[in-house]
């Protein structure tokens, strides 16, 4: 299959601006990990991605194609850190047929999905990140996971800036979405079902040896875009 992987967002160029965005929020997050060594480790990254049932695959900030053209597709979210992933969600309706994702399912997954899932954590020591999609941002989606995640929340509008096209600091993009689409289509599913049970297989067999992996890449990312001014990397996915 003929893949391309490019800097997107809803088909728009990376800004000029983007590098002194991307530069403040690379300095504040290294001065975070100097003040305590393991602040990478408790971030939780968060994304969706369309998963269509012909293997294309579109993310929100990069978006990863085949030449066929997309027909029934599944939408994702995760959210990955340190401590393993929450998720698959698939946002359905009651029918179980897939929809698009806006401020009022996003605020009930968080509310009836995400939150109740981090009863095993103590919230109070995790920071979560989104990035600047417009279900995301609204003010109340913004007001409901400030009351869980208090000024611990980097988001477009939150407490901490996150900066735009900014796919190769998000492990979701240059690490899961790619690394669950290289395994989930190896039997050509033929249904949704059949697909929308190997995404939660593959991810569920995710080893904690490799999310540690992962997020030490973070790291990593963040020296190459401070020492290139905030530049983007020339290749964001990320090598076992």
């Amino acid at each position: 299959m003929s893949c391309q992987v490019i800097y997107s967002q809803f088909g728009l160029a990376i800004h000029q601006n983007d590098h002194q965005a991307r530069r403040r929020f690379v300095e504040w997050a290294q001065n975070e990990i100097s003040v305590v060594p393991d602040f990478h480790k408790r971030i939780l990254f968060s994304n969706e991605a369309h998963f269509w049932l012909n293997g294309y695959v579109n993310k929100q900030n990069c978006r990863i194609w085949s030449e066929a053209n997309p027909q029934e597709k599944l939408t994702v979210w995760c959210a990955l850190w340190a401590g393993g992933i929450t998720g698959p969600y698939f946002f359905k309706n009651d029918e179980g047929h897939n929809v698009t994702v806006n401020g009022d399912r996003y605020r009930a997954m968080i509310t009836n999905f995400f939150i109740p899932e981090l009863n095993n954590h103590d919230v109070q020591e995790l920071w979560f990140q989104q990035d600047g999609t417009t279900c995301h941002t609204a003010r109340a989606t913004i007001d409901l996971l400030k009351d869980t995640f208090g000024d611990r929340l980097i988001s477009r509008f939150g407490p901490v800036n996150w900066p735009p096209r900014s796919c190769d600091l998000t492990p979701l993009d240059y690490f899961l979405w790619g690394y669950v689409k290289s395994l989930v289509y190896a039997d050509k599913p033929q249904t949704l079902d059949h697909l929308e049970d190997n995404i939660r297989r593959v991810i569920a067999d995710i080893w904690p040896q490799m999310l540690e992996k992962v997020i030490e890449n973070w790291t990593s990312r963040l020296d190459y875009i401070r020492a290139s001014h905030g530049s983007h990397m020339p290749e964001i996915i990320f090598k076992m």
